[in-house]
């Protein structure tokens, strides 16, 4: 099946369950992970940027359950049960933008978000930097477009259709420029 197109995820795969330091506590499927106010479990944001210090951005696939449409960081997901970090984000990148990246992980924080009655974001999301280098073919099952933008340019976005953005993305990105300039200034220039 062609790389672009192929289902990478569903409802039934199991996630981790965590407290608020982290330690896993249990397991649950992705579907009772997010369904009413949704239950704490483990997360990633990865924030990849090309040579010219621009994000890759992308807009999620309309059919997902939660904010389908809405523009949001590079690749964003979950481990599964018995994976860890690195093996989650390799394979996710590989699902989602079929490339590879090495990541530097920048930090951890807890952020839950309702979407209407189709369910919550109740994670603690581990946020890590990257470089694509490689050519970036999106799967569509999982994403609508794809987008390279300047610091400057996303910022006025933000700031004008804070709406077209996932909740995450936001809190992320403000983080990010507020308390983790130096390590966001190796990938991209912060003017």
């Amino acid at each position: 099946m062609n790389d672009q197109h192929r289902i990478v995820s569903s409802e039934s795969e199991e996630l981790i369950l965590v407290d608020r330091a982290d330690n896993e506590v249990g397991f649950v499927s992705k579907a009772d992970a997010h369904d009413g106010a949704g239950i704490l479990h483990r997360a990633f944001s990865l924030f990849l940027f090309n040579d010219k210090g621009e994000l890759l951005v992308q807009q999620r696939a309309p059919g997902k359950r939660l904010w389908g449409g809405y523009w949001s960081n590079s690749c964003c997901s979950h481990p599964r049960r018995g994976e860890s970090m690195q093996i989650a984000t390799s394979r996710r990148l590989l699902d989602e933008l079929n490339i590879e990246a090495e990541l530097e992980y920048v930090y951890h924080f807890c952020y839950e978000a309702h979407f209407g009655d189709a369910g919550s974001e109740n994670e603690l999301c581990h946020v890590y930097l990257g470089k694509a280098t490689e050519p970036v073919q999106p799967n569509d099952s999982e994403i609508a477009a794809i987008r390279f933008v300047s610091t400057v340019d996303l910022d006025t976005e933000l700031a004008d259709y804070p709406e077209r953005f996932t909740p995450w993305f936001k809190q992320e990105w403000e983080a990010l420029q507020k308390n983790y300039r130096e390590q966001l200034g190796r990938y991209c220039d912060q003017t």
